[in-house]
């Protein structure tokens, strides 16, 4: 015989409810902060006199050698 207790029915949707409406404003809280405090965006066009400057990789090795192309990796990540 199965035993229905509405109580602890209602009780564990109303934990989950609850969960759910803090993790919300929680999220959207974070969201906010994270806003706020966050510096400008890096790749934003600048304004006035303000010049972005470009660095150009250096040229890839010439030979086709294992070691080479290594420690070409290894040296500038490429």
């Amino acid at each position: 015989m199965i035993v229905f207790s509405f109580r602890q029915w209602l009780n564990r949707v109303l934990f989950i409810v609850l969960f759910v409406i803090l993790l919300i404003v929680a999220v959207g809280g974070y969201r906010w902060l994270i806003g706020v405090v966050s510096p400008i965006h890096p790749h934003k066009e600048p304004r006035g006199a303000a010049v972005k400057v470009f660095v150009t990789d250096p040229a890839s090795p010439e030979g086709n050698k294992t070691l080479d192309r290594l420690r070409w990796f290894y040296w500038y990540g490429e």
